[in-house]
């Protein structure tokens, strides 16, 4: 075992209450079981949890990565850092998919699951609170009682890269990993990219999956509310809840609740097929293109 980097897996998922979880140790290694899912789905995910928390594809983002988790920031300092790729999680019912950049050098690669341990989960868990999608605003530790409805989490590139700037190589590396994990979600409707890296690593993917092509015209531009509704999912542009956007007024809470909103109406609605425009919802969220 590496020094300084977690040596077990991540919990890949949760439902609205613990009352219906129950974690299973077998070897040391701990494992969560959903009892409204089907058994199939739920050992599917946990393979993939750990093929993916093995992965040494990229050869930047391994040594950023476990650099980081050596060194360690000042303030986590007594802290074992997970150091390793970060799995999906989430409701495996969900009809919602947050797709974010990549983890953060000390929240999600310091933690071992997405958006907890940072500022920009504090924003994102937030607003999934308001909205009825997570029953607590806060996203500290693995294990901490977050439970999520309806919505998976996860990331564009499954490690942390230097300077917060995965590279496209690095994206479409990770790209098989998505795929997996999307194509075991069989009830996902809509895919919310939080930035425009997110957007076109949801481009791809969609693609990856049969969704649709690049030769029926230009990928449309990533915007906040931008919408593509396709044969099977939805896809929608939202800015990324980094400090940056937030401290800044670019994104706000009401944009992000908006956002959300509009996503969980969509998934709603079974998909109509290739081409459908959906509605421009209020508030100026939305604005479909067709693909």
């Amino acid at each position: 075992m590496r020094i300084g980097i977690h040596s077990i897996s991540p919990a890949i998922g949760s439902l609205t209450s613990a009352a219906n979880v129950r974690i299973h140790a077998h070897s040391g290694i701990p494992r969560w079981y959903y009892w409204n899912v089907g058994s199939q789905v739920q050992a599917s995910l946990d393979v993939l949890s750990r093929e993916l928390s093995g992965c040494r594809r990229c050869p930047r983002l391994v040594a950023w990565r476990e650099q980081v988790a050596r060194e360690r920031r000042a303030a986590f300092v007594e802290e074992e850092y997970w150091g390793r790729p970060v799995p999906g999680f989430g409701d495996p019912r969900a009809r919602l998919l947050l797709l974010g950049l990549a983890p953060a050098a000390h929240g999600a690669n310091r933690t071992g699951r997405m958006f907890t341990g940072d500022r920009s989960g504090d924003f994102l868990f937030a607003a999934l609170a308001r909205t009825g999608m997570a029953n607590q605003a806060t996203s500290r530790t693995r294990g901490d009682g977050l439970a999520l409805r309806d919505v998976w989490v996860a990331a564009a590139v499954r490690c942390a890269p230097p300077g917060n700037r995965p590279l496209p190589v690095e994206r479409d590396a990770c790209l098989p990993w998505s795929v997996r994990e999307i194509g075991l979600l069989s009830e996902l409707r809509v895919i919310v990219c939080l930035g425009a890296f997110a957007w076109t690593a949801g481009l791809r993917l969609t693609e990856a999956l049969g969704a649709w092509t690049r030769g029926r015209g230009a990928a449309p531009r990533f915007g906040h509310g931008a919408e593509l509704a396709g044969e099977r999912y939805v896809l929608i542009g939202c800015y990324h809840p980094s400090q940056q956007n937030t401290f800044t007024g670019r994104l706000t809470a009401p944009m992000l609740d908006a956002v959300l909103e509009r996503a969980r109406a969509l998934a709603a609605v079974p998909p109509r097929g290739v081409g459908h425009r959906s509605r421009r919802p209020p508030g100026g969220v939305g604005g479909a293109l067709e693909f």
